[in-house]
Order: structure tokens, then sequence, then C-alpha cells
């Protein structure tokens, strides 16, 4: 792959910023617009709808959430600094884990194959700033929809057992996670994460290579990628080749100044009064979201009407999803599609049969296993972790 592919796409790049301010002006406007806009092209992509080209920020249409698994080529894309990688030499490329430990490792593609055993999970992917489009005020940032985020099968090792090879050293703190994305001046910091000690250790973060079967499409962090199920993607490093153990809490620019929420259960916050203490960004809110059909675009009196969907949290996984045709007074059960694991979404269904035709207002709801469901409102300064209760129109004719 060659850089200037990633670059020429101006005209597609200015029709996204037309886009983002008819959003922001009248979400229903905005819809139109996206409607009519072009989608991007990138390598190994189909028809995603660009953000920006440089870095690429690219989001899928909701259509292809009508699959339990994303398709690859389906799939978001979110990078934060403009020099990314566009090849990567799989012979010479190295996985490097060093710092507070006893074993440094300069690990190899293939030792990564063939020296720990390969692990497999379902889980969703989902940028922090999903669905910022729909906070009102509206908040700075990338105005994404609801298609930033994406489920896949991540295949690769367990990050415990290279942290193991290493043998940390006692005292070891915290984690940091690096690719070989880097950041195109001095004064704009790499993006580097960090998990605790504890939570690089928990037995469900990987080191993935694979995604739904395949190498990682090099715009999701070929040829290896940090996987935290449960957690939002700002941890899922791509191209990761860089590993450091620390005897101190890191605090890196995009850990103590980026991706912070307010320090609540709801990360929220007030416009007018914003929270005194924030925290970093972590596990995911239960929320759930409509994915448009065939039926509902083209909903008929007498016939029936299928209501779609997928409900997602951070690992509890879901226990059922609500369907409102009154603004919350009633609920109504949907079924749910099997469970794919817990940080897996769980796809949803209710049939819905109008005798006449009019216009309704349908709202959904999911409640996870701990009995957490999702907010009636909610406001932060970042536009982070949306899980209101979302609703739909459908006209009948």
């Amino acid at each position: 792959m060659h850089r200037r592919r990633f670059l020429q796409l101006g005209a597609a790049a200015a029709a996204t910023s037309l886009l983002d301010r008819a959003r922001a002006a009248d979400p229903a406007k905005g819809a139109a617009a996206q409607a009519q806009m072009e989608f991007a092209k990138f390598p190994q992509k189909t028809d995603l709808i660009l953000h920006t080209d440089s870095p690429p920020n690219l989001e899928t249409p909701l259509r292809y959430f009508r699959e339990d698994l994303t398709p690859n080529d389906a799939f978001f894309v979110r990078w934060h600094l403009a020099l990314i990688p566009t090849a990567v030499d799989v012979d010479t490329f190295r996985l490097v884990v060093h710092g507070h430990v006893d074993a440094p490792l300069s690990l190899s593609l293939d030792a990564l194959r063939q020296d720990f055993g390969p692990v497999s999970l379902v889980a969703v992917n989902q940028c922090s700033g999903n669905s910022r489009s729909f906070f009102e005020p509206r908040v700075f940032g990338g105005q994404w929809g609801n298609g930033a985020m994406g489920n896949a099968r991540w295949t690769g090792v367990r990050l415990k057992d290279i942290l193991g090879k290493a043998r940390l050293k006692a005292g070891a703190v915290d984690v940091t996670f690096q690719g070989l994305d880097r950041a195109p001046l001095p004064t704009v910091p790499n993006f580097i994460k960090s998990l605790s000690v504890d939570q690089a250790n928990s037995p469900d973060a990987l080191i993935a290579y694979e995604m739904n079967g395949q190498p990682l499409p090099m715009l999701n962090g070929f040829p290896l990628r940090l996987i935290v199920p449960g957690w939002y993607a700002t941890y899922w490093v791509k191209s990761l080749n860089d590993i450091t153990v620390l005897d101190k809490p890191f605090d890196g620019f995009w850990m103590a100044k980026a991706y912070r929420v307010p320090k609540n259960s709801e990360m929220n916050e007030d416009p007018k009064a914003l929270a005194p203490e924030t925290i970093p960004i972590s596990a995911m809110k239960v929320r759930s979201i409509f994915v448009p059909t065939e039926s509902t675009e083209r909903a008929k009196a007498g016939d029936a009407v299928e209501f779609q969907g997928i409900a997602l949290d951070g690992g509890n996984g879901i226990a059922k999803v609500e369907i409102s045709f009154n603004a919350g007074q009633t609920w109504e059960a949907a079924s749910l599609d099997p469970d794919l694991g817990k940080y897996s979404w769980r796809r949803w269904r209710y049939t819905f049969k109008p005798l006449a035709a009019g216009k309704f207002t349908v709202t959904c709801r999911a409640t996870n296993n701990a009995g957490e469901t999702q907010s009636t409102s909610q406001w932060n300064r970042s536009g982070y972790a949306r899980n209101v209760l979302e609703t739909m129109n459908l006209t009948v004719g």
C-alpha cells in the first residue's frame, strides 16, 4: 500500500465537512445530506462514510450492522495522528516488550503464532466518541453517527502470557502501548495508552493478529492490535509494536489530558457547570440502537414491519431489549438473537403490524445482566460514551 492512496480524497473530505455541519444544524437535514454524499474508497475498504482523510476516519453505514460480525472491509476506522503505517515488512517486524521486566522480548510475528497458544473471542470495538453528533448542546470533535463501531472475532495471544514471559519485576504499576503511527510535529504527543498491571493481566486482553479469520486490514491495525474487550476503542492500540512496563503511573497526554470523562457512573455533567473531576474513560456503557431494514423504510398498513437493532455493554452481557410506542410509558420485549459472548453485541428484533397508515415514534431500551440500563438524558464536554435511549420515526403508508 502506498501513502498516496490514502491522500487523494480532498473532495470527499470537503463533502464530509458539509455533512458534519448539516448534522450540527439539523439532524434530519444531516441524515439527508449523508444519503446524498459520496462514500470514501480506501484500500481494503468498501463504501464507508468519510470524516477525515489524513488521518483516515471512516464510519460504517448502519446496513452492515444487520450481521452478527461486521465485515472487515466495512469496519470503521479511527486514527489520531497523520503519519500512519501504510506498509509493514512482516519479516523484520518485531513486537518489543521492555521496561520494568527481567526478560525483555523482541518477538517476530512467527514467534507470536508458534510460541503462544491462539485465543479467539468476539468483541465490539466502539469509538469513545461514537454518536457524538447527537449530543445537545453540540460538542467539539468528529461528528460521528452511530457507525463508529463494529463487532468482530479477534484471534491472537493473551497479553498476560506475553507479560508472563517478560517476567515483570516487583513494583510494576502500569503498562503502556504504542503503535507504528507517529505525530507529524514534535509538539504533538505520540499516541500512547496505558493499562494498570492488573487490567493488562486480564485473561481476556489479547494481542490480535487476525480479525474475522483474516489478517487485520492495514487501516484496522495490521499486523497486531491490542484488544481490550469491554472497553472503548481508545485502548485498542493499532499496529502495536511497543509494550513498556513502568514502575510508576503513566502520565502521558492521551491518558492524563485526553479521553477523560466526568467522575460519576453516568459520565454526565452540566454544560453550565462542568464536573470538577475527570477520570480516564474505560468500560463501555450499556446501549442499544436501531438498524433500519427494508420493511421500516417502506412500511405499509397491514404488512409486518420488523424492527432490528443491536445492543451492547462493557462485558456483563445483554439480558433484554424492550420497545416502546408511547415514549416509555409501557414496554414490550424484543426477541434476542443467539449470544456470541459477553463482549459481543446482541442483535434483537421486534415485529409490528400496523393496521392503518400513520406516524409512529419508537424507542428501544437495553438492560444488561447486571441490571444496568440506558440513560434518559446525557451530556459531557467531549461527547463520549453516549447511551441515551434511541428513538426511530416510522411512517406507515
